[in-house]
């Protein structure tokens, strides 16, 4: 049986994922580690995407592997939702469409994702502090080759160096630039990936009673 979403699970959805796309005009930059447009979400809630309170269950042993298998294989990002779906059917079937039992699924494929989206995160903010870093490096070495210009007899030797260190800085902070559109996407990509392995499982539940 499908589970209705209520108006205010419904428009708290949209607005976490329509924040996380935002244009970069409308993004916060008063925190120097967050690079990124996608507006900075630290920690999910459990509760924007599943309908009641995530509990442990007692679960016979054979029941518990199956649920360990098939959060693991929700998991896998390298695991499409086409397939996914199909592997939460084939639980459904063989485990029966309880939304308790369906609610332990999520509760360790949640645990799982944020977890990893944790992380993801903070490695974005030590990107983020190592160009600042860069960046301050190259300003550095260019006000000292100006101030060395500015010398009566300046020391050309050091401003070669000068020049070569800030070249180099300058092609590995561009390179480093480059990656930084994915690595904003992919807490957004796991987001969605949470939403909808959510809806999933909630489809494949029956109510009891």
């Amino acid at each position: 049986m499908r589970i209705p979403r209520t108006p205010a699970l419904t428009a708290a959805l949209v607005s976490l994922f329509a924040t996380a796309t935002t244009p970069a005009l409308a993004a916060d930059y008063s925190d120097p580690t967050w690079p990124c447009i996608q507006r900075k979400v630290e920690r999910l809630s459990v509760g924007l995407m599943w309908p009641a309170p995530l509990e442990e269950v007692d679960l016979a042993p054979e029941t518990g592997r199956a649920v360990e298998e098939l959060a693991e294989t929700l998991a896998l990002r390298r695991v499409d939702l086409e397939s996914a779906r199909a592997a939460v059917e084939e639980f459904a079937e063989a485990q029966g469409r309880d939304m308790a039992l369906m609610g332990a699924v999520f509760k360790r494929v949640f645990d799982t994702l944020s977890t990893r989206r944790r992380r993801i995160i903070d490695g974005i903010e030590e990107f983020s502090l190592s160009q600042i870093a860069l960046s301050d490096r190259i300003d550095a070495a260019r006000s000292e080759m100006t101030a060395e210009m500015d010398k009566s007899e300046p020391d050309f030797d050091r401003v070669d160096t000068l020049e070569e260190q800030v070249d180099w800085d300058q092609r590995i902070y561009s390179d480093r630039q480059q990656n930084i559109t994915y690595l904003c996407e992919t807490p957004v990509l796991l987001d969605k990936r949470l939403y909808a392995l959510a809806q999933m499982l909630q489809e494949a539940a029956r109510s009891e009673g």
